[in-house]
């Protein structure tokens, strides 16, 4: 299971474009409303989680990703209960995977130190011991995905995928949508 962390504020594109290719490609995604079961995004978009917080079983958890958006990610922070089935998974060899501001919890955690890692411009202060790579759309370091920005939200994705089903799995979707 592939579960998404939307708190009120979390950047739609970031949250979004990863749910649609991952169930392209297969994979069953669940988004988790840290709020409810509708969160409001930060363009005032609003999305019906697939299942609250409560419901999350981190045990079951092959990836959990983070979107950035600087109110989701205050939501993610001031969520104990998020914060833990985060480092579980991490703990418990998985995927951790976040986005623009979201890279931050997982410096917070202490799950980027040592590593290389992105986050959107002007978050590298909140990035710990991680080891900052600048320039580009997503770093892959170990179980550990860090993207930089909405912009990068489809090469963030498709990341995600290779790293769950390899190369191959990544190109078919990359085609399937036709980037060019």
């Amino acid at each position: 299971m592939i579960y998404v962390l939307l708190g009120t504020g979390f950047e739609e594109i970031e949250a979004l474009t990863p749910v649609d290719l991952l169930r392209r490609a297969g994979y069953e995604v669940r988004t988790v409303g840290l709020n409810g079961k509708v969160i409001v995004g930060s363009h005032k978009i609003g999305v019906e989680a697939d299942i609250r917080l409560d419901e999350l079983d981190p045990a079951d958890a092959e990836m959990m990703v983070l979107p950035g958006g600087l109110g989701g990610v205050a939501s993610i922070r001031g969520c104990q209960k998020a914060l833990d089935a985060v480092k579980y998974v991490y703990e418990h060899d998985k995927f951790v995977a976040a986005i623009c501001a979201g890279p931050t919890v997982l410096a917070d955690l202490g799950i980027t130190d040592g590593k290389q890692a992105t986050c959107y411009p002007g978050c590298e202060t909140g990035m710990g011991n991680a080891h900052m790579v600048e320039q580009t759309a997503v770093v892959r370091d170990g179980k550990v995905i860090t993207g930089t920005s909405a912009g990068c939200a489809t090469k963030f994705a498709l990341a995600l995928i290779d790293a769950l089903g390899g190369e191959e799995a990544a190109r078919k979707i990359q085609e399937q949508i036709v980037i060019r």
